[in-house]
Order: structure tokens, then sequence, then C-alpha cells
């Protein structure tokens, strides 16, 4: 079959209504009602006319905002090894440090340090918008030469913004010479032929290759139960796994350090389902004796090559006949593949418990409900959904591919924090444009993946900090009004993509596909809008709400007339890297990670700061000023609401994050999936995180009523379940509570235990006199010959006093700390600006004043014995550094600074200093470390392979906050 609606050699703007009622009728539809279709197609095929939103006519965006050059400077955090540098590039001044290095070192195309290397964000997004308005206009999408630049503008103003991007691919190829590859999922299918399944492996080493990942369905593969046609026993679909799985862990993704993302999905009725289950589980109990025997097996370990099926996640395909036999405690049929006749039956709750027990110690596998996931199908006729990508969002036809872009919802917050929902449905509506118009000159990885793609135009629009929103508007993540927000939130960027779908499809001709599914594309849609109104917890008149009604109504009008351009329109996807490029709070559809998180400073240095969205949510909450200004200083210290001045008990919840001293029950997880998840075309990308004390039975109460509460794919992670993760401080081994089915397994820690480097018999010392507020006294340091301070030594009070006493034990602490490698700037971090008698002036030049004894001896040990670059983060300067900073202010030209002047130029009241931000910690470099930190213990998160910061959780892989690498998604 041809592509005949917006392929590269279709003149979609000419095509006659007789051709179109041909077409369609090829596809099944009467040539009558088709002709009738078709002359209504024809005389609306004129393009779109694009309204401005956010421009201004005979005003360029760029021309808009405040533009600056920075230098990108990016390094291993662990060795200070230069990772990435350019330097000059430009950058509107409301851009983050952050966003700056993810996008100058992730996105910016032409080898560095060349004439040809992207140095301006203006020439990204150029290059990606560019692209676009050409293809729209030689593809007939647009009315007239002037809505093509009022869309050129529109979109430019919303990327240049931070509203919202594109998934990476389009940043990595779109405007380059390379390929024009635009989608970051895929689907792959495999048949039971050698052919295929070596084709499998062909077919995913080139997506690898590409820097994206895929995802298939094993099922059609005969089970090792089977017989083949020559006499003997198939190999069965787990022997080909790992085979695939060498091969993903030796194809690094896109030549980065990250391995391959892939999924591999196997039916619950297959014959071969037990050993699918327990394989992954099985290979982290090989890990656990490695690991006591001394090999490395830790992420990215020499040794834990060695471990097999860990580049894949895993997930069991579930029907809704099984998991109602799991409720009713009955037998289930295993079919064989070929004939599909039941050949075993195993006990429903036996296996449903294997999987959970599995999950429960390695977190693999995950559920894909095959039931509600079809039953939503709009193409049913064209073939079943069988698999999902690598991420579990994007879910349909074998051999396809999706596109995705998100928008930042807290961009939608007007100045009163109430949710714009009248441009969010026009922002979808352009970003929807503009995702469609990519199909047209998009390249694929094979063939079948761009046919199937061109023919059902598959499109995954999302969203990202919907916990940062629901926290500044005052709602609890857990919670009916939060659930409702969300859930009308999502209606209306669905309805509102299938409604431009449908508009599009009267421009330039629907899908190729739908007049076939044309019943089933309604039925669904129909779904969605009957979910709608299911939404009971907002009153009728919430704008949000009321506008996702309107517009699906009109959805469904347009779209009977017209058809739909798109077979599918919006998922929920981890947003990790472009989510740093927007500079979110929150990635998809995730709440906050905690509540003070870690942020880089322009010219150096770091900062811990109170999120945003704590003080809007005090405001919304109806906290006077002074009592939030006062709760946040609370928070800024303790990195919780909990019992802080004049909190409410009852607002609490609010608060609650993924992370820290109050966070979000697994099943409130769970209830925020399903608010969503009936109006989303596909699934959500999401692993809901459950403590360690979880217990096998609450991993089956997790599967078990995610089906109920119809949600298409489900998986979870238990703390510390994975022996290649940090394991938490003072914790001992795994205790496996799974019933008295499962016995408890001991699991020998390791302890990594410090070591102390004494000083040699003969070391340099230095001893410097000090008064601090009229108390005298000595301070001796003495440092290793290789440099590096090992003891101290403080003379203060009469000998044999209380006094000197507890000074000289204070001394011995510190020195040990010193030599069993506790950094300097840690000590200096700590006892610097504590407040304590006696405090006052004193007699060094560097330090005038200090707050207290130890204030002053830890201020000057860090300028006798730390860099200039670590000092800066500690915010001490020396007094001739002061004095260059002052000069390099306020100038002056070799001339002696005119104090009266400089007095003169001093604001009389002084600013009030910003309870919610301090200085980072020096041994700090991601929010993650940072929550670690205040928690005391290791978070389950690996380093990033790049830069070396722990990375954070993103949907159901993991982001780096420092330099945007992931673990696996786009």
């Amino acid at each position: 079959m041809t592509d005949t609606v917006g392929g590269p050699a279709t003149d979609t703007g000419s095509s006659t209504a007789q051709n179109t009622a041909h077409n369609t009728a090829q596809d099944g539809e009467a040539p009558g009602k088709a002709r009738g279709r078709a002359k209504a197609g024809a005389r609306r095929r004129s393009g779109l006319a694009v309204q401005r939103v956010f421009t201004t006519e005979g005003v360029h965006p760029y021309e808009q905002v405040e533009w600056e050059r920075r230098d990108v400077v990016m390094t291993n955090w662990r060795d200070g090894t230069i990772n990435f540098e350019q330097r000059g590039v430009e950058f509107p001044r409301a851009w983050s440090v952050n966003a700056t290095n993810i996008v100058t070192s992730k996105y910016f195309r032409g080898a560095v340090g060349s004439e040809t290397r992207e140095s301006s964000l203006r020439q990204l997004i150029d290059r990606v918008v560019g692209t676009y308005r050409r293809a729209g206009v030689e593809h007939g999408y647009f009315a007239t030469e002037a809505d093509a630049e009022i869309f050129d503008h529109e979109l430019t103003w919303m990327l240049l913004h931070q509203v919202f991007s594109f998934n990476s691919p389009v940043w990595f190829n779109v405007g380059t010479a390379s390929p024009q590859q635009v989608s970051a999922c895929f689907i792959l299918s495999v048949d039971d032929t050698m052919e295929s399944i070596l084709n499998w492996y062909r077919e995913e080493g080139l997506i690898f290759k590409g820097g994206s990942g895929a995802g298939l369905n094993l099922s059609r593969i005969r089970s090792s139960k089977e017989l083949l046609s020559s006499g003997g026993t198939a190999s069965g679909p787990v022997s080909f796994m790992r085979g695939a799985d060498a091969s993903a862990g030796t194809i690094k993704s896109g030549g980065a350090t990250r391995r391959a993302a892939k999924m591999v999905v196997l039916d619950v009725d297959h014959p071969d389902i037990e050993e699918f289950v327990e394989t992954k589980a099985k290979e982290e109990a090989k890990v656990r004796v490695l690991r006591d025997a001394g090999f490395d097996m830790d992420l990215g370990g020499s040794d834990i090559t060695s471990v097999q099926y860990q580049n894949a996640n895993n997930s069991v395909r579930v029907t809704d006949e099984f998991m109602r036999a799991v409720e009713e405690g009955t037998d289930f049929g295993l079919r064989a593949r070929m004939t599909g006749e039941i050949i075993d039956r195993t006990d429903a709750r036996k296996l449903f418990r294997g999987i959970a027990e599995a999950a429960w110690n390695c977190a693999d596998p995950g559920i894909q409900y095959d039931g509600t996931i079809n039953d939503w199908h709009t193409t049913p006729e064209s073939g079943r959904i069988s698999a999902s990508n690598p991420c579990s969002e994007y879910m349909h036809l074998d051999n396809s591919s999706c596109n995705l872009a998100s928008l930042n919802l807290l961009k939608f917050l007007d100045a009163d924090d109430r949710f714009d929902a009248e441009t969010f449905a026009k922002a979808v509506e352009l970003i929807i444009t503009a995702m469609d118009i990519s199909i047209c000159f998009a390249d694929f990885p094979t063939d079948p993946i761009a046919d199937t793609t061109r023919r059902f135009r598959q499109l995954g629009i999302g969203y990202a900090n919907l916990g940062a929103l629901l926290m500044a508007t005052g709602h609890a993540y857990d919670s009916e009004g939060g659930r409702a927000l969300a859930g009308a939130i999502t209606s209306l960027m669905t309805g509102a993509a299938y409604k431009r779908s449908a508009e599009l499809a009267g421009v330039v001709g629907p899908y190729e596909g739908y007049a076939r599914n044309a019943q089933a594309h309604q039925r669904v849609v129909r779904k969605h809008a009957a979910a709608n109104d299911g939404i009971r917890s907002f009153p009728a008149s919430n704008p949000v709400q009321q506008l996702a009604s309107q517009t699906w109504k009109q959805c469904q009008e347009i779209g009977e007339a017209n058809g739909w351009r798109n077979a599918q329109a919006s998922v929920l996807a981890p947003t990790g890297t472009i989510g740093l490029m927007m500079d979110c709070d929150t990635t998809g559809i995730e709440p906050d990670l905690a509540l003070v998180k870690f942020k880089k400073l322009v010219g150096g240095g770091s900062m811990q700061i109170v999120n945003q969205s704590v003080r809007r949510a005090l405001d919304n909450l109806g906290y006077q000023a002074e009592q939030a200004e006062a709760i946040v200083e609370y928070v800024a210290e303790h990195g919780h609401v909990i019992d802080a001045p004049g909190m409410k008990p009852e607002h609490y919840e609010v608060f609650d994050c993924a992370m820290g001293d109050r966070t979000i029950a697994p099943m409130g997880h769970v209830r925020m999936m399903a608010a969503a998840q009936p109006f989303l075309s596909g699934a959500i990308s999401k692993t809901v995180n459950m403590p360690e004390r979880a217990t096998v039975e609450d991993v089956e109460r997790i599967y078990l009523e995610g089906w109920r509460l119809g949600l298409k794919a489900l998986a979870i992670y238990r703390d510390n379940c994975k022996v290649g993760q940090p394991l938490s401080a003072g914790k001992g081994g795994d205790k496996k509570a799974s019933g008295d089915t499962a016995e408890v397994e001991k699991v020998t820690v390791v302890e990594q235990r410090p070591i102390r480097k004494r000083l040699p018999k003969k070391r340099p010392s230095e001893t410097v006199s000090f008064t601090v507020g009229g108390a005298e006294g000595y301070l001796t340091a003495g440092s290793y010959p290789d440099d590096g301070l090992g003891e101290i030594f403080v003379k203060l009070g009469k000998q044999g006093s209380t006094l000197a006493g507890v000074m000289d034990a204070f001394s011995m602490s510190i020195s040990v700390g010193l030599q069993y490698g506790i950094p300097l700037e840690f000590y200096v971090s700590k006892f610097s600006n504590l407040r304590f008698e006696p405090a006052g002036m004193t007699d060094d030049p560097d330090v005038r004043i200090a707050t207290s004894v130890l204030d002053y001896l830890f201020r000057r040990l860090a300028l006798d014995h730390l860099p200039y670059e670590k000092r800066v983060q500690l915010g001490i300067f020396s007094s001739d550094e002061r004095s260059a900073q002052v000069e390099s202010e306020y100038g002056s030209n070799g001339e002696k600074l005119d104090l009266d002047e400089f007095r003169s130029s001093v604001p009389t009241t002084v600013e009030k200093k910003d309870p919610a931000v301090e200085p980072a910690p020096a041994e700090v470099g991601s929010s993650t470390e940072l929550l670690e930190l205040r928690l005391g213990k290791a978070a389950d998160a690996p380093l990033c392979m790049t830069c070396g910061t722990k990375m954070r959780p993103a949907g159901s892989c993991y982001l780096c906050e420092g330099c945007g690498s992931t673990s696996g998604c786009s």
C-alpha cells in the first residue's frame, strides 16, 4: 500500500475528491460515502489559518528576551577532569546554568572548536523550526505564507521560553546532514523463524546505534516445550533473549557510555512464562554470590558484564482472563504458539505470586494489562498491540515508532496561580501540528517502521512538571483534588490534540489506515470523552474540565466528518534530558523528589534552594507573608515541613515528596496514574517506588489494583532490591517478607571501612595567633608532606581549665577525622557561622568578625588550606580577594577607591537574605546527593557514567542533573 496522505511524493494540497474517494473506498468504505467525504475534504483543503497566541505581529521572539554570553565547562564531579568545554555560547539570561550546559553539550551540532559548531540557542531553534516550517509549506499545511510565519514565530517563542520541548532525536538530527530521525520510541516484531530472530538482533542494533531504544513481544516464538518440524525441541524465547542481551550490552547507545534501552514482553499464557519471570531474579542471586566473593558487581563495575538479561526491562503481558483467574483462585491454560491449544495448566495465583516475588527481588518483571491496552486501541483492524517501547509509554502496532514532545505545565499558571486552560489548549494545537509535519520529512531505521509510521502517523504529546504544579497550587499529590486537576489537564491535552488532528485531516487527509479503522477510532474517542465526564471531584464550572468537555465535543464532531490525521496523540514520557532543558522541577507525571534541591550558579559554585513551589503553595493555602517566610526558612534547615512554625498539620500532605521524611505511599502513585490513564492514547512511564520493608503481598496488591484501576502498564522498584545499587547506611541484609511460600534469604553485606593515613614523624606545620572578642589563642595546623591538612592543635584558655581541655579533645577529634579522609571543606561547612561566645572583632585582616571561636578557626583553615574554587562555594575570601571583587564591580582604573562615593552607592536599606537559598555543601553534586546528606542514607540510584554525579529517578529510568545523560530514555 502506498502513502497517499503526506508522503514526500504526494502533493496533498492538490488531491482531488475522486482520488480521495478511490483510496478511501479501497480501505473498505462504501464508494458513495467516500466520495461525499472526499468532496467535503476537498473543499476544506486550503491549509490551516494560524492565530497568534504568544507573539506580537512585527516583533520577532528573539527581540523580546535579554541575551548573554556564557562559558560552558562541564567537569567530572569526582575527579575534576573536564568532560566538555565551549566558551562564549549565547542564551537568554532567564535560562539556568544547567539548561545552558545540557543544551550546549547535547544538542549543539558541529565539531567542538570548529567554525561550523553552533554557539547560540538561536541557531539551534532556527535549525529545527526552519525545517518544520519549510516542510509544512511544502506539504500544504498552511493557508498562506503569513500563516507559516506565524507558526514559525509561535513555535520559536514557546521553545525560547521553555514552554515545551521536542524529544531529543529532533534536536540531534533535524536540519543536519544526518538522517532526519525524529522518533525516540520504537516497537519491533519477531516471528518463529531463525531469519526473523536474526533480523531482530540486526534491527535492534541499528536502533541502539542511533541512540534510541526498542521493545518487542517474543510470544510468537515457540516454547521449549514444543517440537520443531525437524523433530527436535525448540530452544524457547528465553534462550534467544540471551543473545539479544549480549548484543545490547556491546552496542553502546549512540556511541555514548550508557547502555542500550530495550523492553522484552512475554504473554502470560506462553508455556515458558515461568522461566521468563525468573530470569532476572536468578541472575540477581548470582550477583549476590559473586559480590560476596569479592567481584566488582556495582553498576558499571568490571565484573557486572558476566550477568545476563540486565540490558532489558522485562514485562509480562497479562490478560483479563488471567487476572480474573487470580481473583477466583482457578487454573489458567498455557497455549502452544503454533496451534493455540492448551498444552499445560498452571495455578493462576501461584504464577501471579511468582511474578510478584521476582519483582520484589529485582524489580522485574513489570506488568502490561493486555485487555485494557487493546480495549483503547484505535486501529485494531490493522493488528493488535502486543508490545511497548523500553519505558512502556508508547504502545501501538508492531514495527512502528512515535515522536514525542512535552509541555512544561508550570508555564501555564497565571499571575493568580490559576491554570490557563485556553492558552494550554492552543499551545497543544500548535505543537501537534509541528509533530505531524515532522513525519513528512522524517527518516526511520528500518523500512517496516517507516511504512507503518507513515501510514498511521503516531504522535506522543505529553507534559512535565505535574508534581511542581500540584504543590504550587496547594494540591497534595495523593489527594482527590490533585488527581482531579491532573486528570482534567490530561483530558484537555489529549482532547485538543485529537481535535487538531481532526482539523489536519480536513486539510491534508486522515492517516492512511483510518478508513479501515474508523469505527474503532471513533469508539475510543467517545471513551475518552465519557471518562472526562466522569471526573467528579471538580465542580462543573471548573474552567479546565469545562474546556475539556467542549473540546472533546468539537473533536468528535470534526473527527466524524474528517477522520483523524493521527492514529494516536498522547503519552506520558519520562522527560529526562528535555525536562532539564525546560528547567522543570519534576519530570513527567512524577512528584517532587524533595523540598530542597541542588542548583548550579552562573560563574561557578552551587546552592541548595527550597523549591519555589513551596512558597507558592503556602501563599495559595492562605498563609501570611511572615508565616510563609518562617516556614520556608524551617524547610531550608530541616528539609521538611513537619513541626514547622505556624504550619497546619492538615497541610503536611501538600508537601509530600518521592523521597525524604514524608514520602508518598506507593498506592498514591498508582492512583495518580489511574487519574491520567483514561485520557492518554498510550500509557505512562513511571516506576512505583516501594520501601525496603514492603512485602511480596504488597507487590501483588499493587499489580492487582493497577489492573482494577484501568492502567495499561505498571512497574515497581523496592528500595535496595538490587545488589548493583548502593546500600542504605545502617541497614542490614535484605529480609524477604514474602509469606509462607518463600524462605528468608540471608545476605552478607560487604562493608567498606575507611583507612587512617597517619602523618609522618616529621611534618610541616604553621602556627597562627588570634584574638576573637578579646579571647586570645593559638592555632597550629600540621600538613602531610605531599600537601593536605592532617592535624590541628588549638590552645585557648589557661592550661588545666575546662575550656582548654575541651579544645584539646576537639582538636584530636578533628585531626583523626582528617586522617581518615573526611574533607576539610565538610568541617568548614559545618562549623563556620556557629554562634556562641566569645565572638566579635578579631585581629586577623582576612577574618575581621567571627560569630564564635570555631567560626574563626575554620574560616582561617579554609583560607590557608582550601583552593579558591572550593572557597567560592563556601563564600570564604581573603581581604585581597574581597578588594579585587569590589574593584571589579565598581572599577578603580588604578586609582584609589573613593569610599564616600562607594558608600553613597550602597542602598540605605539592607536587602533581606533569602532564607530559601544557602551555599550547597562542597561534597554535593546533585539533588539526590543533597537529599542523601540530609537523610543520612544512600539513595537507590546509579552514578552517572559521564560526569560521576548521583542520578535521580525519571519515569522508569534515571536522569543526571549534571550533564543530562539518562540510563535509557531520551
